[in-house]
This record gives C-alpha cells, sequence and structure tokens, in this order.
C-alpha cells in the first residue's frame, strides 16, 4: 500500500523533476511486464503489483510503501509457500530485467552531477 505525505509542493517538483529524468521509462517498464504476466493469467496478482509498483516509480515523491500488515492487518499472500514459488517464477521472468533496468538507470544518474540525489 502506499501512503501520502503532506508536503506537497516539495513533492510536485521532485516528481517534475524524476519524471524528466527517468521516472517515466522505468513505470513504462512496470507496466510492460505487468501487461505480459496478465496475459499468462497466472500472472494477475504480479500484474496488479506491478501496476503499484509502475505507479510508485512514476510517481515516487510524497508516497511512502507501507507494511500491508500494519496498514490492513492482513496477512500478505506472497510471504507463504505459494507466494515464495510465484516470487521465484517473477523473478526470473520478469524481475530480473526490472532489476537491472532500475540499476542501470541509477549508475546512469549517479553518474551525472544532477543525477545523484534521483
Amino acid at each position: 500500500m502506499i501512503a501520502q505525505y503532506q508536503d506537497i509542493d516539495m513533492s510536485l517538483i521532485l516528481n517534475i523533476l524524476w519524471l524528466i529524468f527517468g521516472g517515466f521509462f522505468m513505470a513504462v517498464g512496470w507496466v510492460v511486464f505487468g501487461i505480459i504476466m496478465v496475459l499468462t493469467i497466472v500472472g494477475i496478482p504480479w500484474f496488479v503489483a506491478a501496476m503499484n509498483m509502475a505507479h510508485l516509480s512514476l510517481l515516487p515523491f510524497g508516497r511512502e510503501a507501507v507494511n500491508r500488515e500494519v496498514l490492513t492487518g492482513e496477512e500478505d499472500i506472497g510471504t507463504g509457500p505459494l507466494g515464495v514459488i510465484g516470487n521465484i517464477i517473477w523473478f526470473l521472468f520478469g524481475g530480473i530485467w526490472l532489476a537491472l533496468g532500475h540499476v542501470i538507470w541509477a549508475v546512469a544518474l549517479a553518474v551525472t552531477i544532477i543525477g545523484i540525489p534521483f
């Protein structure tokens, strides 16, 4: 789940800068892999998670990732035995490529002076 902060002005400025410096491309990556997963029918739960991550990748400032158990009191299905198997499948078919994209983009931003904070 995603909670929101109150400092809207600074979040707006940082989100605009983030979109300019690559947030849009990372969000598109999450959407593409989410669509690929939903085509498999079995991957529908990962589609929902990928759309949440796409939203968080698109506009990260002013939001906070919150543990579902803390927020709603319900346990997350992804932490059980079936979730572990599903997460391994997700990692092999989509997660590794998204992780690589994030690392490559982070290195590219770190090379520039203006990209270091992102």
